[in-house]
């Protein structure tokens, strides 16, 4: 008779297996080498903490409710969650709106760096210190085009950060936010860059100055103007602009723009920006006109000229396509705006611009960009209704001759060319941006100056390869290519 174990009395049914000793496939030596890597790397991140901190502000505002701040506000910065027993939506019973964001201190005197968002309408500042000081702040100058703001405490003797190189950062090291998300202050969250030189994320009308920095560090609504800082503890960027809430993405001002603009801010000094008026995209990204641009590779295309801007007085035209600057290559948009944004207000520029497969050069005085870009608008409603309208169906586009009478009426800015009365829903001038009230002065290269000459243009035109239109809307210049859907030129019906 052979013994078994019963499990119920303490033995096991394996008892009779003799235990193995596992084979280590990592040396002792080894394995203890790693857990120093670890531990090293563990003080290297608490050490980051440790000597950001005290330099870091929490900023608590307070301002007026006006009773029209709705969500979209909240995605920077956390507001509190509304009163759900408060029904009293009356501006006599309206609370003043309480905020927080982030900052960072840069002179000891109590200067501090934070976004302009943060302190933006504020009535009420106030500045508390990682040693539990509090102190009221003032709102030194602020340049909303970049997000960044100054504000200063009276204190003295303050600990500050040290700035390190936006410019030398490498995707793939370590990045850590310093903040106070959802009131939770001194939050502490690690990362790395994931992305630099990321643009168009903020614009204003189209014009990005900023290329932020990516991180995938956790940044929530309240880390809004605190700092991002290296594995040494300096500060690489200023937290900014959520997309999309902690869901892995997260963006800072680079600190060498912030500490250039901070620098201006603090010695009472105006920010101006040089500007040409010109919209742009680069050249490919817009696939439909790809076909008149054969034979050239990079460029940036101009795609309008805004009314009134240095560039209208200049020879440069809707269409062109701009290689370089100065000398200077530009392949993308972002690349023709930085080139720019290196001038002076005033400062003539040579523009190398490709068109209709002739390279040529085009001087254009830089003007001061203004706070607001004007976007050309058609607020008349006012019919034309003297001549005739003709109608090219293939385009959903009915066009009439210009009188001098309906140009002064509707204060057009130019005489000559067609004006747009209607514009056909879904049609194809309705997908590439035409509205009613442009005036068409060409057709192709060639000037039109009445209906007959317009539908002669048209006609002659290859509806494949698209018909080139060159559009005056109210004194801003652009352009737009019309393509037929049919195998029949428009205009034939």
């Amino acid at each position: 008779m052979f013994a078994t174990a019963n499990p119920s009395f303490g033995g096991s049914i394996f008892a009779a297996t003799p235990e193995v000793a596992p084979t280590p496939t990592i040396p002792a030596a080894a394995a203890e080498q790693g857990k120093d890597v670890v531990h090293a790397l563990n003080n290297a991140f608490a050490k980051v903490f440790e000597t950001v901190a005290p330099s870091v502000v929490i900023i608590e505002i307070s301002k007026k409710n006006e009773g029209n701040e709705g969500p979209a506000f909240e995605d920077f910065f956390f507001q509190g969650p509304p009163d759900e027993n408060n029904h009293q939506r009356g501006q006599r019973n309206l609370q003043p709106i309480q905020s927080e964001g982030s900052g960072f201190i840069v002179r000891p005197d109590g200067y501090i760096l934070t976004n302009f968002h943060v302190v933006e309408g504020a009535d009420k500042i106030e500045v508390k210190l990682k040693d539990g000081r509090e102190f009221p702040a003032k709102v030194v100058g602020t340049d909303e085009k970049t997000d960044i703001a100054v504000i200063k405490i009276e204190a003295k003797d303050l600990s500050v950060v040290q700035l390190g190189d936006s410019d030398a950062l490498r995707v793939g090291e370590f990045a850590f936010a310093i903040g106070a998300p959802f009131k939770l202050d001194y939050t502490f969250t690690y990362g790395v860059i994931s992305g630099k030189g990321r643009s168009k994320l903020f614009a204003s009308n189209g014009y990005s100055i900023s290329d932020y920095i990516q991180t995938d560090a956790s940044i929530n609504p309240g880390n809004s103007g605190g700092p991002l800082c290296d594995i040494d503890g300096k500060v690489i960027g200023m937290n900014t602009l959520i997309n999309g809430l902690n869901r892995g993405l997260g963006f800072a001002i680079p600190i060498n723009m912030a500490k250039e603009i901070g620098t201006q801010l603090i010695a009472g000094h105006k920010i101006v920006r040089p500007w040409l008026g010109i919209r742009i995209e680069t050249l490919g990204d817009d696939t439909s006109i790809r076909d008149l641009f054969k034979g050239l590779d990079h460029g940036v295309v101009v795609r309008a000229i805004e009314a009134d801007a240095p560039a209208n007085k200049s020879d440069l035209r809707p269409g062109d396509v701009i290689t370089r600057v100065d000398g200077a290559p530009v392949t993308t948009d972002s690349q023709l705006q930085h080139e720019i944004l290196k001038k002076k207000v005033g400062q003539h520029v040579d523009l190398t611009v490709w068109r209709k497969g002739q390279t040529m050069k085009i001087p254009v005085a830089t003007g001061e960009l203004p706070n607001e870009i004007a976007r050309a608008s058609n607020e008349s409603t006012a019919q034309p209704n003297e001549p005739r309208d003709e109608e090219l169906g293939k385009f959903g586009l009915q066009v009439q001759d210009l009188s001098k009478e309906v140009s002064e009426r509707l204060h057009l800015g130019v005489q000559q060319g067609v004006i747009v009365t209607d514009v056909a829903e879904n049609s194809i001038a309705a997908q590439q941006g035409i509205e009613r009230e442009d005036v068409i002065t060409e057709v192709d290269g060639k000037p039109v100056t009445d209906v007959k000459s317009f539908r002669e243009a048209i006609n002659r035109a290859d509806p494949k390869r698209g018909v080139l239109l060159y559009i005056d809307r109210k004194g801003s210049k652009t352009f737009a290519v019309l393509k037929a859907t049919g195998a029949e030129a428009p205009g034939d019906d």
